[in-house]
């Protein structure tokens, strides 16, 4: 299996993973989508947080577009390997940690506040999404006017807002659905679509 960033310094860069039965990378439409919705300029100097790693091609393609840093949160050990193996093939591995562990735990452990974007990307299991965002509402986790993205099963239902963080806008893609919400800011108009 391999999977290809789309964007930014490293467009077109491939990297093959490992073939795993529950292991989802965000297609390259739908990473193409969320960026070209959020605009070039959003990444800039930023630090992200990809949680439910995974491949973690989302962190890896906030790193190409600009993104300052990331952090990445995936519970099993090989596939953080993995991500460790492709941040050394691009030549990032100065700008970002990698927590082996439950998103739940290590959230817990993070601060400062300034997380500008965070990728959230569960098992399609996931159906209450209220435990998650109120862990992302938790003081001193995002920055002012942060987005998250959350990316879910189409029939997912989930609310126009959690705490701080309102929806911006839901698109729908296939069997995949991305709703992305920003925590309160002035002056960031709705995202309609």
């Amino acid at each position: 299996m391999t999977v290809r960033i789309t964007g930014g310094v490293h467009r077109g860069r491939r990297l093959r993973l490992p073939r795993s039965a529950n292991l989802r990378p965000t297609s390259d439409r739908v990473r193409s989508a969320v960026f070209s919705i959020l605009g070039a300029d959003s990444l800039q100097d930023t630090l992200a947080l990809d949680l439910y790693a995974g491949s973690g091609v989302l962190g890896l393609e906030a790193l190409s577009r600009g993104a300052a840093g990331a952090v990445f949160v995936e519970a099993d050990a090989r596939r953080c390997r993995h991500i460790r193996d492709a941040l050394a093939a691009l030549g990032l591995a100065d700008r970002v940690s990698v927590h082996n562990g439950r998103v739940e735990r290590v959230l817990g452990t993070l601060s400062g506040g300034d997380f500008g974007i965070a990728f959230a990307d569960p098992p399609y299991a996931l159906t209450d999404w209220q435990p998650l965002m109120g862990l992302l509402n938790r003081a001193g986790l995002l920055a002012e006017g942060a987005v998250v993205v959350a990316e879910h099963r189409h029939d997912t239902g989930l609310a126009d807002e959690y705490g701080e963080l309102a929806l911006l806008t839901r698109r729908r893609y296939g069997d995949t659905a991305i709703s992305i919400y920003e925590k309160a800011s002035k002056g960031r108009e709705r995202i309609d679509g």
